[in-house]
């Protein structure tokens, strides 16, 4: 479809610049549209294996699936019900991670083989880590606020930059091989 590699560069970066913007400008709805992601895929899957259970010959496969797709549709309601609480936990999750991450690193700066720029570089980045850990449990919805800011920043950033490329490579006439 797409035959012209500076068309589809260009059109990447106009699809992150306006993910950008929105993430920017609504971050509460970029917080969200994981979760929302998540309850769509549940249902989907739990569909899927409702239609396995009824494809199968064995009983066996048949409670088991038709057991999977209730966990599915149970996760799906869950989320649905509750999406600030689900988006809670799994910042939560972030949280935790970048916590056990950044304490790791510092750990890893006083390895034997680093050199002393390595060692700083380790402890910088691990206690940016930990910061950023500990802000995710002290004030969440300050944390998923900017997380969203921060994506958006990013895609507007990264958009700008593959229009530019698509321009470039435009004025150059270069173009992709034969698709299909």
């Amino acid at each position: 479809m797409l035959r012209s590699a500076s068309i589809s560069l260009i059109l990447l970066g106009v699809l992150a610049i306006a993910a950008g913007i929105v993430a920017i400008a609504w971050p509460g709805v970029t917080v969200l549209a994981p979760v929302i992601m998540f309850a769509i895929y549940a249902f989907i899957s739990a569909l899927l294996h409702v239609i396995r259970a009824y494809r199968s010959d064995a009983e066996g496969p048949v409670a088991g699936n038709l057991v999977l797709a209730l966990v599915d549709i149970a996760a799906g309601v869950i989320v649905l019900v509750w999406p600030a609480a689900t988006a809670l936990v799994a910042l939560l999750i972030v949280g935790i991670w970048a916590f056990a991450s950044g304490f790791l690193e510092i750990i890893a700066a006083f390895g034997s083989d680093e050199t002393p720029g390595s060692r700083a570089m380790y402890i910088i980045g691990g206690v940016m880590s930990v910061a950023f850990g500990i802000v995710l449990f002290c004030r969440p919805g300050l944390g998923a606020a900017t997380l969203a800011l921060l994506f958006g920043l990013f895609a507007v950033m990264y958009g700008v930059s593959q229009v530019i490329i698509g321009t470039q490579v435009r004025s150059k006439g270069q173009f992709l091989g034969a698709t299909s």
